[in-house]
């Protein structure tokens, strides 16, 4: 049902974005933009319920909170890099959007890296426990 209301709101913001194209608007970028956001912001309430997993999952397995709160953090710079360069190609400049992509894959390697050494101790510990 949240898939099919998603979609609702996705094929009206497009229809909505090609009448005003049609008619040469300027206010077809924030009718796209608006859009997103209320697709964003309907899909946020999911996004909680996984956190409060998250959040009893580490407390049950005992995973350092800050490896969480790193997983998150790369997420929602792809997510937010994702939805800029989106809206970036959509106005036509993809030079840009394609820069900012990369910028932002930099950026997720570079948050990425304390994950990594964590993973790395973990393995670590394991192969001299056997």
């Amino acid at each position: 049902m949240v898939i099919f209301q998603l979609c609702c709101i996705a094929v009206i913001t497009a229809v909505c974005a090609f009448i005003l194209k049609s008619h040469n608007s300027e206010l077809m970028p924030l009718c796209l933009t608006a859009g997103g956001i209320i697709m964003f912001l309907f899909a946020f309430d999911y996004l909680t319920e996984s956190v409060e997993f998250l959040r009893t999952f580490s407390q049950t397995t005992g995973v350092d909170n800050q490896i969480i709160k790193l997983v998150f953090k790369i997420i929602g710079i792809g997510f937010l890099i994702e939805l800029t360069a989106g809206s970036i190609k959509e106005l036509g400049f993809t030079g840009v959007a394609d820069k900012l992509v990369l910028c932002g894959k930099i950026i997720i390697f570079v948050v990425a890296i304390p994950v990594l050494s964590g993973t790395y101790k973990i393995i670590v510990s394991l192969i001299k426990l056997a």
